[in-house]
């Protein structure tokens, strides 16, 4: 639970990956990396080339992987329950928006900074629940 550990992303990887973006500020990154679960899970299903798998088999073997727990799972329902009820967002929506509550929840948990480049999603997260926000 120290504030110098950061989670990246999937936003981060996929501008990596498909548009060479953020690499020099990966590589000169200060802190503790330590991998969300549900990043994986959403890397891992769109990775399309052998690169991108390798830079998740890299993630999983070189930092933590944090998992949310049942209580970050509960919140998130309760989270997505409030946000349809204010923006009557579709149950499209609502799916898509369940994995990047999850991540922000498991960072705020272990008192971790979520780096994003998804402001508009991760911003209106934060409305509900404070956590450590990182805008790249």
């Amino acid at each position: 639970m120290t504030s110098s550990a950061a989670i990246f992303d999937s936003s981060i990887f996929i501008d990596l990956f498909r548009h060479g973006r953020h690499l020099d500020r990966m590589e000169s990154f200060v802190g503790l990396i330590r991998t969300s679960a549900v990043v994986l899970a959403e890397l891992q299903r769109g990775a399309t080339n052998e690169q991108e798998r390798q830079v998740l088999h890299s993630l999983r073997k070189n930092h933590p992987v944090w998992v949310p727990t049942e209580g970050n799972w509960r919140e998130s329902s309760d989270l997505l329950r409030r946000m349809r009820q204010d923006y009557g967002f579709t149950v499209a929506k609502l799916r898509d928006l369940h994995f990047d509550v999850l991540i922000a929840l498991t960072a705020r948990s272990f008192g971790a900074r979520l780096i994003t480049s998804n402001a508009t999603d991760f911003e209106r997260i934060k409305r509900y629940r404070n956590f450590n926000l990182e805008l790249w």
